[in-house]
């Protein structure tokens, strides 16, 4: 299966995701150095806003990045 780069902007009012497709990479390491480099190249925008995804399509892809994830939780409190 491929990983795909997206770039996910969320729209501040309604919460919505805009998901745009960078590109298909067949290796990992591809696919995460691009999105380092799209990081990179974005210093002031949130580092989530470019993701990488293993799906069997771009139907599975964007569908794993359109739920919404639940806070880390980092040590008990």
């Amino acid at each position: 299966m491929p990983y795909f780069t997206y770039e996910v902007v969320t729209h501040p009012e309604s919460g919505a995701r805009l998901l745009t497709h960078i590109e298909t990479y067949p290796k990992y390491r591809e696919a995460k150095l691009r999105v380092k480099e799209e990081r990179d190249k974005h210093p002031d925008r949130d580092p989530q806003e470019f993701r990488l995804v293993f799906a069997k399509n771009t139907v599975e892809a964007e569908k794993l990045l359109s739920i919404p994830r639940d806070e880390r939780v980092i040590g008990d409190i």
